[in-house]
């Protein structure tokens, strides 16, 4: 259960609390965004078409829709601090998969573990962002959230050079044999998720999360109206982010765009996230004092704006309107979680697993996107994201008002 006392004095304990979170953001985006190199390795290295490619974030993502909300029930049973240990024990697990995966050159075989390690960082998901949310007051939630989110966003910004590195190894082209590449760098990933598992186990934090007998349900939880449209406004976000960084290697090897080959493409998608990463510290101190609904409102109009001049445009503007996407990328995620569980109380576990759910449009979206961009090509296929900022912008204006629409007479 979250503790109103808990929230209202942040303290040391909290302090200490959040600086731990922090490493658990900066892996799990780390290990999210290796997706964006992973993808055209695995396109190369099997023959892909881009939708069968897309499988990657589809099995990926997919992950959050089938465990986000048993992750919650059984969160609600632990508490936090047991279900981020648990969360990065599975996930260590889903990258020791990757051996074996390599071995027998399955393709199949890759998606299952992403499956696997995509299941543990949704435990954490569930357990890491309201646990964060409760550390402090609620009306600076989106202002915490945001900041923790930045070391997300650092770990998105260092992975594609470590990607580029171990995975390319600076050649031109991704194999065409083989996948044995990545093995090493997934196999030195889990181990630091095992090491990280070890560190919770034995380092104190608050007792947060455990609900008490006769706790609010999940039914509840739903009764609440803006929880439902943030889950909406995750979905769209989620998918839209995932699919642009998903297609910018893509993207950026087009001979009209930059031309570059992929190790090359693969570290320019740092600017992409690392856009992210300074738009989060920013927003984090401007949230402070600008309601966080207005800035995720304006937010999505610069995003809209920015992917309609990547479309019509060529060469170094196209390029950089895309890239430049990151910047105001940065806020959303943590904003629109953190005020679509605002006022739910005891009900705040359901509502992240609900939230956590709507994650799978990270596997919808870019799907969708990879059909547009077979039949029309990828730059034109940047509208589809396009389309779903406009949402975005409706639930930062007003659909994350708190609205409670009991079912009771």
């Amino acid at each position: 259960m979250l503790d109103t006392q808990h929230e209202a004095q942040p303290g040391n304990g909290h302090r200490f609390a959040l600086f731990t979170l922090t490493t658990l953001f900066f892996m799990w985006g780390f290990i999210t965004c290796l997706n964006d190199i992973l993808i055209p390795y695995l396109k190369g290295a099997f023959s892909l078409t881009y939708t069968q490619a897309m499988l990657v974030q589809f099995c990926f993502f997919g992950a959050y829709f089938i465990v986000s909300i048993p992750a919650g029930i059984l969160v609600g049973r632990i508490g936090f601090k047991k279900g981020i240990i648990t969360g990065l024990s599975v996930a260590s697990v889903g990258c020791l998969l990757f051996y074996p995966a390599a071995e027998l050159g399955a393709y199949g075989l890759f998606l299952g573990a992403l499956f696997v390690l995509a299941s543990g960082i949704t435990v954490l998901q569930v357990s890491a962002n309201p646990f964060v949310s409760a550390l402090g007051p609620a009306k600076t939630a989106s202002s915490r959230l945001t900041m923790t989110q930045a070391f997300n966003s650092l770990g998105t910004t260092v992975a594609p050079f470590f990607g580029a590195w171990l995975i390319f190894s600076g050649t031109s082209e991704p194999a065409h044999a083989d996948a044995s590449a990545v093995q090493f760098p997934y196999l030195m990933i889990a181990g630091a998720l095992a090491v990280l598992a070890i560190v919770f186990a034995f380092i104190r934090l608050p007792s947060l999360g455990a609900e008490p007998q006769g706790a609010p349900s999940l039914k509840k939880a739903l009764q609440y109206r803006h929880l439902k449209l943030g889950a909406v406004a995750i979905f769209l976000y989620v998918g839209a982010e995932v699919a642009i960084g998903s297609f910018l290697v893509n993207f950026l090897h087009d001979p009209r765009i930059a031309g570059l080959n992929e190790a090359q493409a693969a570290q320019l998608i740092a600017y992409y996230w690392g856009g992210a990463m300074v738009g989060r510290f920013v927003g984090a101190l401007v949230m402070q004092k600008i309601a966080a609904g207005k800035v995720l409102a304006f937010n999505a109009v610069m995003v809209i704006v920015l992917l309609c001049l990547a479309v019509v445009t060529e060469g170094p503007v196209a390029m950089w309107s895309v890239l430049a996407v990151g910047l105001f990328n940065s806020i959303m995620f943590p904003t629109i979680f953190s005020l679509a569980i605002e006022k739910l109380g005891d009900s705040a576990s359901h509502g992240a697993g609900v939230l956590c759910l709507a994650i799978v449009g990270g596997a919808i979206v870019p799907l969708l996107q990879g059909m547009v961009a077979d039949i029309s090509g990828v730059q034109l296929s940047f509208l589809l994201p396009a389309v779903c900022y406009v949402f975005i912008g409706y639930f930062g204006l007003k659909g994350h008002r708190p609205v409670f629409l009991s079912t009771e007479k």
